[in-house]
């Protein structure tokens, strides 16, 4: 049974659920010239529902036809095999330190039709060194051989480097702002952050708004 998380499953009428597909919409028709294959979700601190959405937002992708690879690359705090309550033995630090495991990655088949998760795997103790290695382009070279959408689980940009060293690997990233939480000054930092290192900010998704507005879920 899915996770209470994932709404996009266990209501895909709601608000929300809509809310979430009109998100993926935005996102695969933000850029025509220049269009995102692989995205980067993450938030300015702790706490403002990040990983509940990115795994909404990969269903969403799944279920419009899309092969799509959800990876958990908070190396610091992972949650996506929790949500998906799947083992975390293997996953991209696997992939990381066994030259087999980039042949064979140890994806998990979730619940949904063409979405796979590669969760966190055992949590290491250089988190920024492994991300920002060439091995790490390497395991997204073959993720990317494998869906037409890769989505990556990011620490928040405040906690350390590892948000825009990813990034900066990817084709933009999306930071999730929660209302009632999130504060201006942290926004603004982390907005700061990403473009310091010339970060492609694809958007700001509000996340926890008033129901009576569009949804859970607004923003791009």
């Amino acid at each position: 049974m899915a996770n209470a998380k994932l709404i996009t499953l266990t209501d895909p009428r709601s608000p929300a659920s809509e809310a979430f597909r009109t998100l993926r919409t935005n996102i695969m028709f933000s850029s025509v010239e220049n269009p995102i294959t692989t995205l980067t979700v993450s938030s300015p601190a702790q706490g403002e529902g990040k990983s509940t959405l990115i795994a909404n937002m990969a269903v969403t992708f799944a279920q419009g036809g899309n092969k799509t690879i959800l990876v958990d690359c908070d190396l610091r705090r992972p949650s996506q095999h929790e949500i998906w309550d799947v083992e975390n033995e293997r996953g991209l630090t696997t992939m990381i330190l066994e030259d087999a495991a980039i042949s064979s990655p140890p994806l998990v088949e979730t619940e949904v039709d063409n979405l796979q998760l590669l969760p966190s795997g055992p949590v290491p103790s250089n988190p920024a060194d492994i991300i920002s290695s060439q091995r790490m382009n390497e395991v997204i070279g073959v993720l990317k051989a494998r869906a037409n959408y890769v989505l990556f689980d990011s620490p928040p940009v405040l906690a350390a480097t590892d948000a825009a060293l990813l990034a900066s690997k990817t084709d933009g990233v999306l930071l999730v702002i929660r209302a009632g939480h999130t504060r201006r000054d942290q926004a603004a930092r982390a907005r700061q952050a990403l473009e310091r290192v010339h970060v492609r900010i694809v958007g700001a998704v509000l996340s926890n708004a008033p129901r009576e507005d569009s949804g859970e879920y607004y923003g791009l």
